[in-house]
């Protein structure tokens, strides 16, 4: 009744001052967090093979450079590497550290890994032509040795452009999980490693800036810009081949190279870079098709969908993802009675219990690779489902509802700090 007597003018006043309190409260984008590096030319996005300027086309175009293996002695000047069978990095470690790298070398140090089917490299250090190698060289001895499951668990503030997108190709052609776990950074060139992996689970730190050029005659903007054109139509090329957004390329040429620009989970999920590579998971469902039906691919899709919805929350670990996942496909006729080792989490089918691999890795929403020994004190993964159904009796790598944990490493703070050479 008082308000009936209130003035017109004043009603109006107090109605937008209410609309103006709702729009402060529905703000809640986050800012965008850009902090600053030290030395970016030591690592970073960094460029210099030498580019034809007059050459570049309109829409680049380019096949993938993975190259043959080169087995001539090599070295890991500032990195470390290690190979383990186990995906539980919390309780065993990272595994034997790599010292020789030649091919018996590297097979004495997989060997163990042949009979789980799964390895896992633990790499901390710059993107280098050594690094290229040695991911050749692990993908050659796991075909000699049938490990179909391979995670590479990085630690990198940068590197070479032109080796990480060689790299990266490497990694898409050979079926690699790439980790990035908590208090691990990849910054820098080291994003287009991501762009190459199969599935990518992030809990650390991504960064992007300006990719330094290098070893460049330029001596005006517009010299250098021409050159830098030519290296970010590689770089597109390389991204859009590998299902990633071009945007990413864009989105580095506004970042100064002592800069770097953190990028928000939802950002990596927009550009490409996090869960499943939709270029992959493209290729996976023509398989799927033609093994297991149009009717298996459908549900496959809606069971993604609500797990994604409904099980992956910030405020969950990953075991209560795992459990929720478990109880919701049952509503979509998971395990599939035609395709029970292609079904939505059908290692845990196998396995049956959860890892400490995945209680550690909180950040992580899907579950796919292989686990290792289970936890007598983990609960079995039998889970509630809708319609009774048989149980399947292998891991599905394309299955993709899920995939892999991440890793953690010792100086991720001061990574964040010095971002030896942000990689992307």
């Amino acid at each position: 009744m008082l308000i009936r007597r209130l003035p017109l003018p004043v009603l109006l006043i107090a109605c937008l001052g209410l609309a103006a309190c709702q729009r402060t409260v529905e703000d809640t984008t986050p800012p965008v967090e850009t902090v600053e590096v030290a030395s970016p030319e030591e690592g970073g996005a960094v460029s210099s093979a030498p580019v034809d300027v007059d050459a570049v086309p309109a829409v680049p175009v380019a096949e993938p450079d993975t190259g043959a293996v080169d087995w001539s002695p090599m070295t890991l000047a500032g990195a470390t590497a290690s190979i383990s069978c186990e995906l539980d990095y919390a309780n065993a470690g990272d595994g034997a550290p790599l010292t020789a790298f030649d091919q018996d070398a590297l097979r004495e140090a997989m060997d163990d890994c042949a009979e789980r089917g799964v390895f896992r490299l633990r790499f901390k250090g710059r993107v280098t032509e050594d690094f290229t190698r040695l991911m050749k060289r692990l993908a050659v001895v796991a075909e000699e040795l049938s490990i179909n499951k391979r995670v590479l668990d990085i630690d990198s503030s940068g590197g070479m452009v032109e080796e990480a997108i060689r790299a990266g190709d490497v990694i898409a052609e050979t079926r690699w999980t790439i980790w990035v776990r908590e208090g691990a950074v990849c910054h820098s060139s080291c994003v287009f490693l991501l762009a190459g992996g199969d599935t990518r689970l992030i809990g650390g730190r991504v960064g992007i800036h300006r990719i330094i050029r290098m070893s460049s005659s330029a001596s005006t903007r517009a010299e250098l810009n021409r050159e830098l054109r030519a290296v970010y139509g590689r770089v597109r090329d390389y991204l859009e081949r590998n299902g990633a957004a071009v945007a990413v390329a864009d989105l580095m040429m506004a970042v100064p190279n002592r800069s770097l620009r953190i990028l928000t989970p939802d950002e990596l999920k927009l550009y490409g870079l996090d869960g499943v590579n939709p270029a992959q998971d493209d290729l996976d469902r023509l398989r799927l098709m033609r093994k297991c039906g149009q009717d298996f691919v459908a549900r496959r899709d809606a069971y993604s969908r609500a797990f994604d919805t409904t099980c992956n929350a910030p405020d969950r670990d990953v075991e209560q993802m795992a459990n929720c996942g478990l109880e919701l496909r049952g509503k979509f006729g998971f395990p599939d009675e035609q395709c029970p080792t292609e079904s939505p989490l059908s290692e845990f089918d196998l396995v049956g219990a959860l890892t400490a691999a995945a209680g550690n890795a909180s950040r992580l929403r899907i579950l796919g690779v292989p686990v290792g020994e289970p936890r007598p004190a983990a609960r079995p993964a039998t889970p509630t489902r809708a319609t009774p159904t048989p149980a399947p009796a292998a891991v599905s790598a394309e299955s993709r509802a899920g995939a892999a944990s991440e890793p953690a490493d010792e100086g991720d703070s001061a990574a964040d700090e010095e971002a030896e050479a942000p990689v992307p």
